[in-house]
């Protein structure tokens, strides 16, 4: 099956209205792609490409148009992260993570509608969302802020960061260890918690100008991953942030995850996309040139060896996996009516994320073996695809802690349907 666009590739029935916003991230993919080589090779975000996607009104696409945004929804998404990925990986994730900010618009005005905020709460919710959601549509890029290097062994991200209010705003204090664009986006949309607090209840959310006063880029990341997304992180020290550029209702975070439909934010399975988008690539190019390239006694291509079918078999396989995983998660997300109830849905993405990162490193790992000492090159189809596929194996969590989770909550729902009560006879 052909596809005039790279997105339909994963998402295959596309409306009309998809269509049009799809073929705007068309345009801009051979501008990423000419570029990708020389970015992953300095480590350095193509600063070029915010232009380029604010020129496309891509910073906006799933924006609803109310807001002056595109409309899309997690199908947009999730085809642009797969395109752009099949281009520049890079540009790919950093892309995700700035829509990934939508989510601060979005759920809260949804959990409004839901009468999740009572009536003095509502007007700070709406108007921190509405501001967020306005910013992105007009052309701002928001890199988001959330994980930090501090750790806990109960969750997958721990808020340290802290916010203590002074005259006219509240002041930030810490360190985000992981978050693309930055010295690139326009705003860090930074979490951070109540001072006091010590639950998820008291996590606040900020609008920091990237020139604001205290803030300053970590050293230089030089990780095995996508190297060319800017993703070096903040320090925070004293950084004053206006009453009006803050949402700091306590519990407005919690109350606002409740409307997702699954994973955290319920966007999470687009950065899957861009993991399933570079394998897509490494493999499309690493099957045409052995097909291209030929044995010097047979004449045959190379494609054709026993070992390379296997490979190419074993490939393809790991290829058509993750699309599997990728796509049910996708309809579990944007079905309407759902067709699974939210713990369901949750606990699908648990399993799904680590199914998709596996499977597509293991379409580099055998590009990378069928390719030869040849392909071995850093700055070749094959190299930047395992260190860029690599990152996945642990981003926010590694496929053996979802399993684990999974477990645990199998485990625990048949323990409770065994043990039930009874009312003495």
């Amino acid at each position: 099956m052909t596809h005039d666009l790279t997105g339909e590739r994963l998402v295959d029935d596309m409306t009309e209205a998809e269509r049009a916003r799809a073929e705007r991230v068309e345009a801009v993919l051979p501008a990423l792609r000419a570029a990708a080589v020389k970015a992953d090779e300095e480590a350095r975000f193509p600063i070029e490409h915010v232009a380029l996607l604010r020129d496309a009104g891509l910073l906006g696409l799933v924006v609803p148009e109310k807001y002056g945004g595109l409309g899309g929804t997690l199908r947009d998404l999730a085809a642009a992260t797969f395109a752009m990925g099949t281009a520049c990986p890079s540009t790919a994730l950093a892309y995700f993570f700035h829509n990934t900010s939508a989510s601060r618009g979005l759920l809260p005005l949804e959990a409004i509608e839901a009468g999740l905020f009572d009536d003095g709460e509502i007007p700070a919710v709406r108007a921190f969302a509405e501001k967020v959601l306005t910013r992105m549509a007009s052309g701002v890029w928001l890199a988001n802020f959330a994980s930090e290097s501090v750790k806990s062994s109960t969750a997958n991200i721990t808020i340290a960061t802290t916010a203590r209010r002074t005259d006219g705003g509240w002041l930030l204090d810490g360190e985000k260890s992981f978050g693309c664009a930055t010295g690139v986006a326009d705003y860090y949309l930074t979490t951070a918690k109540l001072e006091g607090h010590d639950t998820a209840e008291g996590l606040v959310t900020f609008l920091v100008p990237r020139d604001a006063a205290g803030v300053s880029t970590r050293a230089p990341w030089d990780g095995l991953g996508m190297r060319a997304t800017a993703n070096n992180g903040i320090r925070l020290e004293r950084v004053f942030v206006p009453e009006d550029e803050a949402l700091t209702v306590p519990g407005a975070f919690t109350r606002m995850l409740r409307m997702s439909r699954g994973s955290f934010v319920g966007n999470q399975l687009a950065i899957a996309a861009v993991y399933t988008g570079c394998a897509q690539n490494v493999y499309d190019v690493t099957v045409e040139q052995l097909t291209r390239k030929t044995f010097a006694d047979t004449g045959r291509p190379i494609a054709s060896s026993p070992m390379h079918q296997q490979l190419i078999g074993e490939m393809t396989v790991q290829l058509e996996t993750a699309y599997l995983w990728l796509r049910r998660q996708l309809l579990l997300e944007t079905s309407e009516p759902p067709l699974r109830p939210k713990p369901e849905v949750f606990r699908q993405w648990r399993m799904g994320k680590g199914s998709v990162t596996e499977a597509c490193f293991q379409v580099a790992l055998g590009a990378f073996k069928a390719s030869g000492t040849s392909g071995a090159m850093m700055g070749g189809t094959a190299g930047r695809a395992l260190r860029d596929l690599a990152m996945g194996l642990v981003m926010t969590f590694p496929a053996e802690r979802g399993r684990l989770e999974v477990a645990q909550l199998v485990t625990q729902a048949q323990e409770n349907a065994l043990f039930a009560t009874a009312e003495r006879p």
